[in-house]
């Protein structure tokens, strides 16, 4: 019988591995890292296509299910344990791998990242009047408040788009992600494309709050996820073998068995902060550091280069066999 590509698989090609790559190499590589505005990138493409491969395994798994209230029961359990999850790792309590430290004010706890897949209205982005608006920026305790000149509609830039007007309105502006990647633009940081300090002309915007995970962005979320239930549903009804070959991705359906031990271990820094955490005088003297200076960077005699590298073998690698040696041992962590 002819086998499709199983769905865990490829949902975890583009959901842990590309994500690994893209967060921890992208500053290395700005290329490959989000596109601070205009533009598209490899990292731009991580979640749609994350999302698509997640509607297809929705269709594929709910074919199993004939009972409709054990379907929906079993639907808002696992909901609520990933908006519990999305939350903690997410929202800001957790802050690893490079501080040590945890927890959050409430008061600037991101609730947005959770509800990716709740929409409550949709506004039209040309037709939205975006008033002026100000932030507060803290400087070792102490509050600097800044200005945003708008006052039009229309507006597709980073300061005045009807986008972050919502979430503002919304959920309120402390609780949006405080490091968007607009701060990579020519007009914040002469380093652009790449991260560096704000430039002395720098407009206000630059140092503002934005959320790329809210409320008009849940639309196009919701998009991407019902195209790939449909394409399920083909697959149901028509069963394609893609390349007829599994042995070599392998390593693939290992870490897509323990999709969830990756994402929190790998993915969200937990397990880089635990081996952080034991360091010599200080907290730079740490293992994972070391590692990535003397076996990668200096080897290669190229920071680039090494990190590329440590990512993937002492990240990806390394976690494909992890998770290869817990499906061996019947270990998963499931949701």
């Amino acid at each position: 019988m002819l086998q499709f590509l199983r769905p865990s698989l490829r949902r975890h090609i583009y959901a842990h591995l590309l994500m690994v790559l893209v967060d921890d190499a992208g500053g290395a590589y700005p290329r490959i890292d989000h596109s601070p505005w205009n533009g598209c990138t490899l990292a731009d493409f991580v979640m749609p296509f994350f999302l698509f491969i997640v509607g297809v395994a929705i269709a594929l798994a709910l074919k199993r299910v004939p009972n409709v209230k054990y379907a929906i029961r079993k639907i808002t359990l696992r909901t609520l344990k990933l908006l519990f999850w999305g939350i903690l790792l997410q929202g800001g309590y957790s802050h690893a791998p490079d501080d040590l430290s945890y927890g959050i004010d409430m008061k600037q706890i991101r609730w947005i990242g959770g509800f990716v897949a709740f929409v409550i209205y949709m506004v039209t982005t040309f037709s939205l009047y975006v008033p002026d608006w100000s932030f507060v920026v803290y400087h070792h305790d102490k509050p600097e408040r800044f200005t945003v000149k708008c006052g039009m509609r229309g507006h597709l830039g980073p300061a005045c788009n009807a986008v972050g007007y919502v979430d503002r309105q919304v959920w309120g502006i402390n609780h949006l992600y405080n490091q968007p990647v607009w701060t990579r633009l020519k007009a914040c940081t002469f380093s652009s494309p790449g991260s560096g300090p704000f430039r002395k002309d720098a407009p206000t915007w630059c140092r503002a709050p934005f959320e790329p995970e809210g409320l008009l962005s849940s639309i196009s979320a919701i998009i991407s996820g019902t195209i790939g239930i449909h394409y399920g549903h083909v697959l149901i009804h028509f069963k394609i073998d893609v390349w007829g070959m599994r042995t070599p991705f392998l390593f693939l359906e290992w870490i897509g068995m323990n999709a969830m031990l990756v994402f929190v271990m790998a993915a969200q820094g937990i397990f880089a902060a635990f081996i952080n955490g034991w360091y010599f005088k200080n907290p730079d003297n740490n293992l994972v550091n070391w590692i990535q200076q003397h076996v990668f960077n200096d080897v290669w005699k190229s920071e680039r280069v090494g990190t590329l590298l440590y990512v993937i073998f002492a990240e990806i690698t390394f976690w494909a066999v992890v998770s290869g040696i817990l499906h061996k041992l019947g270990i998963y962590w499931k949701l």
